[in-house]
C-alpha cells in the first residue's frame, strides 16, 4: 500500500455497538473517492425500501477496478471490525459489485452496467446525501 500507514475508519456506532448508518455509509463513500471511483454516490433509501437505509453507488473504469474499489471497502472497512453480511458479483470481469452491511448497500458498477440499471433514476425521488470530499484536504 505504498508505505503508506492505513487509517482506520472512524465509524459511529450506535447504543447497541452497531455501525450507524449514517456514518458507514460516509466513510464508504471516501473510501471509495479515495481510490478514483467516479460519480460516487449516498442515496437515503429508508423511506423508499425495506432493504436498507442508504444506497451507496461507484463507477468504476474497468472491471479490474470494479474488483479493486470492492476489495479496497471491504478492507478497509474490516479494519473497523466491521464484515458485510454479504457480498455478491465477485469473480474475474464482473460489471457490476453488491457489498451488503445490513444498513448500508454498496453498488460499485462499471461505466455500462451503471447506465443499464440505472438505479440513480430508479430512486432519483430519494434523498441524495452530498459529502465533501477529503481528497482536496490532503
Amino acid at each position: 500500500m505504498d508505505n503508506e500507514t492505513v487509517k482506520v475508519p472512524e465509524i459511529k456506532l450506535d447504543e447497541a455497538g452497531r455501525p450507524m448508518s449514517d456514518s458507514l455509509a460516509e466513510e464508504i463513500y471516501h473510501i471509495l473517492d479515495a481510490k478514483n471511483a467516479e460519480n460516487a454516490s449516498v442515496i437515503k433509501v429508508a423511506e423508499k425500501t425495506d432493504l436498507t437505509d442508504y444506497f451507496v453507488l461507484a463507477t468504476a473504469k474497468s472491471t479490474t477496478h470494479v474488483r479493486a474499489l470492492e476489495d479496497e471497502v471491504e478492507y478497509r472497512i474490516g479494519l473497523a471490525g466491521i464484515k458485510p453480511d454479504r457480498a455478491e458479483g465477485r469473480g474475474a470481469g464482473n460489471s457490476w459489485m453488491v457489498i451488503d452491511y445490513g444498513n448500508v448497500i454498496v453498488h460499485i458498477f462499471n461505466r455500462e452496467a451503471r447506465e443499464f440499471y440505472n438505479i440513480d433514476k430508479l430512486y432519483s425521488d430519494a434523498e441524495k446525501i452530498e459529502i465533501k470530499s477529503r481528497i482536496s484536504e490532503e
